[in-house]
């Protein structure tokens, strides 16, 4: 699974950062900040397959944040 580039993109986390991938995203004033991945054949296979979606957050002791995951940009990403 790869981060993707989408035409709302305004900011980049770990940029710089060798202990990380680049991660596109849209950060928004409320500080919301929204990704999209793309997944390769396989793992679509494996979803498809299972129902299953595993998601890790490293939080370093801080308190977990609200997240959402879904399919759906329009369910997420609302631009003026």
């Amino acid at each position: 699974m790869k981060a993707k580039q989408f035409k709302e993109v305004n900011a980049v986390y770990g940029e710089n950062q060798p202990e990380y991938y680049p991660l596109p995203a849209y950060k928004s004033e409320d500080g919301t900040a929204v990704f999209c991945f793309e997944l390769d054949e396989e793992e679509r296979k494996k979803i498809a397959e299972t129902g299953e979606l595993w998601v890790a957050l490293r939080t370093f002791n801080k308190p977990l944040q609200p997240i959402c995951v879904t399919v759906n940009k329009s369910d997420i990403l609302i631009t003026q």
